[in-house]
């Protein structure tokens, strides 16, 4: 299992008592922190260095909503990421809008050619899983497979599931 935190804030001290109290509870390797490029690029130089101290303890971390801020390639090269996660506003055009597609494509391409795992969001249709798929797209999220939904009805789909998976 593996915990993840979206949009925490590394440049300030902010991190530093939900980190503590975080840490104490679970193995680091089991959290994922997923931060957006805006957050990162508010101090860029201190940010870095505390990934790289966290990173250090086995904390991993992921770039949710790629390619809608104003991160460079080389503040990318510079970040301890072990994952994109392309922003649904890419995704959503992917079969209808050669730009689109070529700008899926070429992130893709170039998140595997650094090391990294790739995630699309807000995939809705068939056609679009396969074309990310076909373009060695590591996992999909979106409507596709299912809707936000509260936790105890998350629950009980997770307990069907399991018990159905059993017999």
């Amino acid at each position: 299992m593996v915990l993840v935190l979206a949009n925490v804030g590394l440049a300030g001290s902010r991190i530093a008592l939900p980190a503590t109290a975080i840490l104490s509870a679970i193995n680091p390797s089991n959290l994922k922190l997923e931060l957006t490029e805006s957050l990162v690029l508010d101090d860029i130089d201190n940010t870095i260095l505390k990934m790289h101290s966290l990173r250090e303890i086995g904390i991993r971390f992921s770039m949710d909503d790629f390619g809608t801020g104003y991160s460079s390639l080389s503040s990318l090269r510079k970040l301890p990421l072990y994952q994109l996660k392309i922003d649904q506003s890419f995704v959503r055009d992917i079969t209808t809008d050669p730009d689109d597609a070529v700008i899926v494509q070429t992130i893709i391409a170039m998140a595997m050619s650094l090391g990294m795992e790739v995630i699309a969001e807000g995939v809705e249709t068939e056609e679009q899983r396969v074309f990310l798929e076909l373009h060695g797209c590591h996992a999909i999220q979106g409507y596709l497979f299912g809707r936000p939904m509260p936790l105890d009805e998350f629950e009980r789909l997770l307990a069907s599931t399991l018990s159905t998976s059993k017999q």
